[in-house]
């Protein structure tokens, strides 16, 4: 092989160890699955509006309590492509600590203006995205996210989202379940941005 060649070869060599493997590790990682818990409203509980816009209920004038947070994303599989039509389903407790479920029977009185429950559809490039609150703590939990996604209604993921750093994590025995080198899987890191805090996330089935 003639030193021409030696310096293309290397040069292929060399361009391949530095590409970044990240994002590639990551997808070939299962997104970690979670416990759907006691609260995930089933239809009858749900409002009418179950858009992807947790914030304002259709009809209504109000918006919800809280910080009002954006939450984007993609849906992958384990090659790191991307899922279309996938249904994903988000539900969290309120600003006052209580979820849409008739067996949330906490003390303090819910803030109706708040959806609770919203679901999107993912397109041809598997994205999808919410407008709802930044979690916050409920009873004896750290605050986060119930997540579900669902392919031709078949649930491929149910999952916990939670908040980056938040002091609550490590006493928080579903988050303590994650293995370490995970839990960025499930990890929201909001950033400032032109309007609301967003932060971004991939999830592999």
């Amino acid at each position: 092989m003639n030193d021409a060649a030696n310096r293309i070869r290397r040069k292929l060599l060399f361009g391949i160890m530095t590409l970044p493997i990240t994002g590639l590790a990551n997808a070939a990682i299962r997104t970690p699955d979670a416990s759907e818990g006691p609260f995930y409203p089933n239809p009858g509980m749900r409002f009418d509006d179950i858009d992807n816009d947790l914030v304002i209920i259709s009809g209504r004038i109000e918006q919800a309590g809280g910080e009002i947070v954006r939450l984007k994303g993609r849906v992958l599989d384990r090659d790191g492509k991307p899922v279309e039509s996938a249904q994903v389903e988000i539900w969290q407790c309120d600003v006052n600590g209580r979820y849409l479920h008739r067996g949330d029977s906490g003390g303090r009185s819910r803030d109706n203006a708040f959806q609770g429950f919203g679901h999107d559809v993912t397109n041809a490039d598997g994205k999808f995205t919410f407008r709802t609150i930044k979690p916050v703590p409920y009873t004896s939990r750290t605050p986060h996210i119930h997540l579900k996604v669902l392919i031709a209604g078949k649930e491929q993921l149910t999952t916990q989202l939670y908040l980056a750093d938040h002091p609550g994590n490590d006493g928080d025995w579903l988050y303590r379940r994650i293995p370490q080198q995970k839990r960025d899987l499930v990890t929201m890191h909001f950033k400032k941005t032109g309007q609301e805090p967003l932060a971004e996330i991939d999830l592999v089935i």
